[in-house]
């Protein structure tokens, strides 16, 4: 390898190390804490980082839920590096777009459930992170908003798409044209977060994540293709969808397992 790449990739590894840590935890759990001062903007430290943390679960094969928190008190995710666009051309800029949309684009096909853990500012492209995750746990410092209009842009890293799959077209466009900040109560109120807990939000999400464990994680995955595909599909072909997903998860075996448990009074052993 060149030097100079040679020092990149490694300018690129210590930036993750130092920005994304994670630890197993027993049951198939992956905790994930992002800490890129000052707020977890979303330069491309943290966005390798987070690369970085979904390359190890694939290759672990055992992951089952994801949980993604911040160790910055106040912030989640605070979008964008905006001191990155201001020094970049236009080129860079769809560059760095394409980057954040991999990270979530992945994260939202991922084969196992991610929580987004958020007690604090989830702005622009950080809320767009929390949004490719199956679901969202809110403490009550949670802030959420999609403010790109402030800075004549739209949301660029899905935020369009799911927000409106999430609270409905009306609510999504008060959100986005206004530029205000949802508060957790809201937020959990209109739908966009799935749980609100008045205490720690990382233990709320762990509790969420232990009720998740226990249940078939391909019949997991299969409710959530099939509930999204409700959003594109006309009825009659989601239903056709619905029942292509159950054939399958009786053809690899899962339903048969799961039955076969429940008939014999004992835990089914799922994949």
């Amino acid at each position: 390898m060149i030097p100079a790449l040679r020092r990149a990739d490694e300018e690129v590894e210590m930036a993750r190390q130092q920005v994304v840590t994670w630890d197993e935890v027993e049951g198939g759990i992956l905790e994930v804490r992002m800490n890129g001062l000052p707020a977890n903007a979303l330069g491309l430290p943290l966005l390798d980082g987070l690369h970085g943390v979904m390359d190890f679960a694939e290759a672990a094969g055992d992951v089952k839920v994801m949980i993604i928190s911040s160790e910055i008190p106040g912030f989640f995710a605070a979008g964008a590096d905006i001191k990155h666009l201001a020094a970049i051309d236009a080129v860079s800029f769809m560059a760095y777009g394409d980057k954040m949309r991999e990270v979530n684009d992945r994260l939202a096909a991922s084969p196992w459930l991610s929580i987004a853990a958020v007690d604090g500012i989830a702005l622009g492209g950080g809320l767009e992170l929390a949004m490719a995750c199956t679901l969202r746990v809110a403490g009550g410092g949670g802030k959420f908003g999609l403010p790109e209009v402030k800075l004549g842009l739209i949301p660029g890293a899905g935020g369009t798409q799911r927000l409106p799959r999430l609270v409905g077209r009306s609510r999504a466009l008060d959100i986005m044209l206004t530029a205000r900040q949802v508060p957790a109560d809201e937020a959990y109120r209109i739908g966009l977060a799935d749980r609100l807990t008045d205490g720690d939000v990382l233990v709320a999400a762990r509790e969420l994540a232990t009720e998740l464990i226990g249940p078939s994680l391909p019949a997991q995955r299969s409710v959530v293709r099939t509930v999204d595909a409700s959003f594109d599909l006309p009825l009659v072909e989601g239903a056709r969808y619905e029942v292509d997903q159950i054939q399958e998860l009786f053809t690899d075996g899962e339903a048969a397992n799961g039955i076969a448990a429940f008939v014999a009074k004992r835990r089914p052993n799922f994949r």
